[in-house]
């Protein structure tokens, strides 16, 4: 394990439930991406500017990381432009069908005890596992 980092991820995991729980108390809605993202497309009057916030609030941290820790942003990606371009129509058609994202379902519906985002989440990670398996393994990492 060359990238094992357990303070960095346990930090991160800390802060992620700590704004989901922030979120869910002070403004009452689910921290799920897709969703947040998808009311600012479909905006609603007096809805719009917390969405507006966290979207910001995403965004500026990249750009932070950018300034503080260029490194940390850098990344090889080994499969071809229209693969990611299709892995991503995929994802975004599996949380449409999901009724929610992997963050909405993953962080904050399992930690609401949610019966409908655990089967959610078990499906995106098996979902998942199976094309991890299949691309890499099956296919030999080309598709």
């Amino acid at each position: 394990m060359e990238n094992f980092t357990p303070i960095a991820s346990l930090s991160g995991g800390v802060l992620l439930g700590i704004a989901s729980a922030a979120l869910l108390f002070f403004v009452g809605r689910i921290a799920g991406i897709s969703g947040i993202f998808g009311g600012l497309l479909n905006a609603k009057q007096d809805d719009t500017l917390w969405r507006a916030m966290f979207i910001g609030g995403l965004l500026a941290g990249g750009v932070a990381i950018l300034f503080v820790k260029p490194d940390l942003l850098s990344f090889e990606v080994d499969r071809s432009t229209a693969s990611i371009i299709v892995a991503g129509l995929l994802v975004g058609i599996g949380a449409r069908l999901g009724n929610g994202c992997t963050s909405g379902h993953g962080i904050c519906g399992i930690g609401r005890l949610s019966p409908r985002s655990m089967i959610a989440v078990a499906t995106f990670m098996t979902a998942g596992a199976v094309t991890a398996i299949v691309v890499n393994h099956l296919l030999g990492g080309r598709i």
